[in-house]
């Protein structure tokens, strides 16, 4: 029985619990500490142990996550310093968060494994980025993957392309959301209900994920498919040409990169 411990169980943290949780992995026991007496409630409502503190956590597992925010993860890499040993793993989902950071501030030979997950594991539709940091065993970083395998889709990366990867995976449901919002208030302002425009963008939305994954067709060629010379899709393609919309969305991803790299800092 692997045990796997979670410091932090804010939204991520309980993300990736909760996947755990309902998928097929056996033999993972789990166990969470935060400081928040409500998260620690809510970890325990899905079968979670609660450890009492840091440092109780980590040596009670084989696996920690740092599920804590990036602002504060030097803080809890003080405390946990004096109970981490070279066996266990530390799997970082904070962004930014390089291998050589943690272990100079822990201890050199720490076995690592950086992740940025998004929070669609809820749902057991996660994208997960993950990169292995030496020491770590193939079979150790099997096991990690494994976790969010079980509840998604994950892609192995170079370390060195981690902070780029944040707002691929990391950040763009954020950006989608806003997307979304966009046509849920057109269809407001047209006398549609909200209600109705939200149903059939969503479904629109994952049936156009499907159709970029599963068609065989390039993403040209779907745009192509869905525009008719002459017709209302094109009309209205001019418009986001017109707003540059690809590079905007290429600034935005951008922010988020240099963002990570200020907080690698």
């Amino acid at each position: 029985m692997k045990k796997v411990g979670f410091l932090g169980a804010g939204n991520m943290g309980f993300a990736i619990m909760k996947g755990i949780t309902g998928s097929s992995l056996k033999d993972i026991s789990l166990y969470a500490f935060d400081i928040s007496e409500d998260l620690r409630k809510r970890a325990e409502s899905i079968g979670v142990n609660v450890c009492t503190n840091e440092c109780d956590l980590v040596e009670k597992c084989d696996y920690i996550f740092l599920a804590v925010k990036p602002q504060v993860l030097s803080g809890v890499l003080e405390t946990i310093k004096p109970v981490l040993t070279s066996e266990k793993v530390v799997v970082s989902i904070a962004a930014g968060i390089s291998g050589e950071y943690l272990k100079t501030r822990t201890i050199p030979d720490l076995k690592a494994v950086l992740v940025m997950p998004n929070t669609p594991l809820l749902l057991g539709e996660g994208a997960t980025a993950l990169s292995k940091v030496e020491p770590t065993s193939d079979e150790e970083f099997a096991l990690v993957c494994s976790i969010f395998g079980a509840c998604g889709e994950y892609a192995v990366l170079p370390a060195d392309k981690m902070k780029e990867i944040i707002a691929i995976n990391g950040s763009s449901p954020a950006f989608i959301y806003l997307f979304a919002k966009a046509f849920i208030e057109y269809a407001s302002e047209q006398g549609i209900s909200a209600e109705a425009a939200q149903k059939l963008f969503a479904k629109t939305l994952v049936g156009s994920a499907k159709m970029i994954t599963d068609s065989g067709n390039t993403i040209d060629e779907l745009i192509k498919m869905v525009s008719s010379p002459g017709g209302t899709t094109l009309a209205g393609l001019d418009r986001l040409y017109e707003g540059n919309l690809v590079q905007v969305v290429k600034n935005a991803c951008d922010s988020c990169t240099k963002r990570a790299y200020e907080l690698s800092e």
